[in-house]
């Protein structure tokens, strides 16, 4: 089964304590099951990996970077915010069936390009693909993008990025701000130019 597999970490973990890094996993088990809905029977798994690490699969390709912006995003929204270096595989995988199936027990060549890849990215590199060439440029680009998000634009990129979600009116309204707030946080924080590049991508799967 092809799999599209993110492994990642939380970014200066140290710095949390042990329940508020449950609490960061807890949310992004939570991401996952939102994740998963978003293409059609399709299903996910996540797992966490020693202190602050993780991993999950979706048995889906067609929202990955979506799904990228949208698990970091998230994290960022968070108080205190929170980052995570995710790197991104698609391919061939074997996960164990089941309601309890966990990437921790799963092989093949996706799996294991997406945690070789967290394991080789260095300095200031949060989010990349394993494909290389122009779908990890596209990755490098909106990593240097998302990193200089507020809390407040991340908190309004994260209500932006599930797809169907509607206008920015509706987002506005679940979270509490104005029309005006949001289209200025959503601005500053370079969605319109995300956006369309998720549109030109999403395109061409």
């Amino acid at each position: 089964m092809i799999w599209t597999v993110f492994t990642g970490d939380i970014v200066d973990s140290t710095a949390l304590s042990a329940k508020r890094l449950d609490d960061v996993m807890a949310c992004l088990d939570r991401l996952s099951d939102d994740i998963s809905a978003w293409s059609q029977d399709a299903s996910a798994a996540f797992g966490r990996r020693g202190g602050d690490g993780w991993q999950l699969a979706v048995n889906a390709s067609e929202y990955d970077l979506r799904s990228t912006l949208y698990l970091q995003s998230s994290l960022m929204a968070l108080d205190p915010a929170v980052q995570s270096r995710i790197a991104v595989a698609i391919g061939e995988g074997t996960l164990p069936d089941g309601p309890d199936a966990n990437p921790n027990s799963a092989h093949g060549p996706a799996f294991s390009a997406s945690g070789r890849l967290l394991e080789s990215l260095t300095g200031n590199t949060l989010l990349a693909h394993a494909a290389g060439g122009p779908l990890d440029a596209t990755y490098r680009l909106a990593d240097h993008i998302a990193q200089g998000w507020t809390q407040a634009q991340a908190r309004a990129v994260a209500a932006m990025l599930p797809p169907g979600t509607g206008p920015r009116r509706v987002a506005a309204d679940r979270l509490g701000i104005s029309r005006q707030a949001i289209d200025q946080a959503l601005h500053a924080a370079g969605y319109p130019a995300l956006h369309d590049a998720l549109t030109l991508l999403e395109a061409s799967e």
